[in-house]
């Protein structure tokens, strides 16, 4: 019904289909109301700055009779927010401190290897032929990880 209103309205209607929706708007009062709805329009559409001034002064009008509302800043939520997100990153931080050295606490200790007095008298002070060698590899040796230190190393003997 209502594409055959805006046909009415925009000519494109016969005479006889004309009539015969004329009709049928005479009997159903809801396509009165898209009848007038789409005569709104039309005007509107045809003659903007009546309509528009209307509307502007209106609108206008009841900008100016709504109050004026200022309203302060709240400080004092943004600083509790503040202290609570620092509390719970302090809180975070602890629990993570705690965890990690309750990982590391639970770990076995490493056995310490016992010596017993008669290995001791088994070992035998390096020969001087041992000296030699111990020089030479100085440099592969693992305990001179630093560069220079090398020569500073001596072989010690229990002699």
């Amino acid at each position: 019904m209502k594409q055959e209103i805006s046909a009415l309205m925009d000519g494109e209607l016969f005479e006889d289909q004309a009539d015969a929706l004329l009709d049928k708007l005479k009997r159903h009062p809801e396509a009165q109301q898209d009848w007038e709805n789409y005569h709104l329009i039309g005007d509107a559409l045809r003659q903007p700055d009546h309509i528009c001034r209307s509307f502007e002064a209106s609108f206008h009008e009841r900008l100016q009779a709504e109050p004026t509302i200022i309203a302060p800043y709240n400080r004092t939520s943004q600083r509790i927010r503040n202290f609570a997100l620092s509390a719970a990153a302090s809180v975070m931080a602890l629990a993570l401190v705690a965890w990690l050295s309750l990982q590391v606490g639970n770990e076995p200790a490493p056995q310490l290897a016992t010596v017993q007095q008669n290995t001791i008298s088994s070992v035998r002070p390096a020969s001087s032929q041992a000296d030699d060698y111990l020089a030479a590899h100085q440099e592969f040796s693992p305990s001179a990880d630093v560069r220079g230190a090398a020569s500073y190393i001596h072989a010690v003997s229990g002699r």
